[in-house]
């Protein structure tokens, strides 16, 4: 076991705004190590949307004092949320632990706050993290687990898709930017579970991952709306689609999905990539009755049975090569800035991550 050193690298949000505000530090405190907890080197730290919405000031930081990791300085106001370590989740290996589960040296996947550091403490690993299998690496594992997790629930419970199905039985589903982190994963997934699947994504290039991912059929996003919702509409016979899973948000919600969501369908609204969606009149819900959910995937695991539930399912899912982590590339974590930046651009495809020297 390596020493443990008293500082660390990492990157600190100062105050809200773009990704210029990242800043790449070299002398952060490392977390001090409590009862049944875990200390993390991390390896590799997955970026995702989310960690935008923190950075910007869209979603509301946690308070220090419900923070561990929390990169606190004398000079900073004690009920401010900043400096701020953002990121979701890493993989690495334990270099501390006071926890009989996790032995020292083991390497683990895990969903976290303050993953963007070198070192990240654990204080409730088993509802927290997974020790990988030999047959998975850390890259692999930080590409697939956030993302492959949140698409694993959103379909067997939001979407309430619980077995294998014939193609000529399974539902209808739609899914917006699918050459995406998530987006990759549901497509992936449902294709494993045989429904039928129409992607969404903006140019040839996107349309063909798309395609190569298990999408049956795929509509190019960035064709005029009205093109997109005559396409869907064609390829179900005019039925519409049973469920329909967006990440995008403001620019298909209130436009696409309301149209062509079939009759008793459900809209699944997860992320903001094209901004927050804007109120709804539940009115226009009656005509079909129209079910829409705002799923949290960590609602779903709030147990170490039901984490290790869904882990194992997607472990054995990458394991046997029935789905498979699509990185689009790794930037030193020195350079978070600028993959924020192309995360931001909506010009990436698959995932991005961060490599900690």
């Amino acid at each position: 076991m390596a020493p443990i050193p008293k500082a660390m690298f990492g990157v600190v949000i100062p105050r809200p705004g773009g990704p210029d505000v990242l800043e790449y530090k070299t002398d952060l405190p490392v977390p001090s190590l409590g009862d049944g907890q875990i200390l993390v080197r991390n390896e590799y730290i997955g970026i995702n949307y989310i960690d935008t919405y923190f950075r910007t000031g869209l979603y509301k930081p946690p308070s220090p004092s419900s923070k561990s990791n929390h990169p606190s300085t004398s000079a900073n106001d004690a009920s401010s949320p900043y400096p701020l370590i953002t990121g979701k989740e890493a993989a690495g290996t334990i270099t501390a632990s006071t926890h009989p589960s996790y032995p020292v040296d083991s390497r683990v996947v895990y969903l976290a706050d303050a993953t963007y550091a070198q070192y990240t403490l654990l204080s409730s690993p088993t509802t927290q993290a997974s020790i990988l299998p030999a047959s998975l690496t850390p890259e692999v594992a930080c590409a697939a687990y956030l993302q492959g997790l949140t698409a694993l629930t959103f379909i067997r419970e939001a979407a309430g898709i619980h077995q294998q199905l014939g193609i000529s039985e399974g539902p209808w589903t739609l899914v917006h930017a699918a050459a995406g982190g998530t987006g990759s994963m549901l497509v992936q997934i449902l294709a494993v579970m045989g429904a039928k699947i129409i992607a969404t994504a903006g140019g040839r290039q996107k349309c063909e991952l798309a395609k190569k991912l298990g999408a049956g059929w795929v509509v190019d996003s960035s064709l005029p709306q009205e093109e997109v919702i005559r396409q869907i509409k064609e390829i179900t016979s005019g039925k519409g689609v049973d469920v329909i899973f967006d990440g995008v948000g403001k620019a298909t919600f209130g436009t696409v999905d309301l149209d062509v969501v079939a009759r008793k369908g459900t809209i699944i609204v997860f992320g903001n990539a094209s901004g927050a969606v804007e109120p709804v009149d539940l009115f226009r819900l009656m005509p079909k009755n129209i079910k829409i959910m705002r799923p949290s995937m960590p609602g779903y695991i709030t147990t170490p049975e039901e984490r290790e539930g869904f882990t194992t399912e997607l472990f054995d899912l990458l394991v046997t090569g029935k789905i498979h982590a699509n990185i689009h590339h790794v930037y030193p974590l020195k350079d978070v800035a600028q993959a924020h930046i192309d995360l931001e651009s909506r010009k990436t495809t698959g995932k991005l991550l961060l490599k900690v020297e």
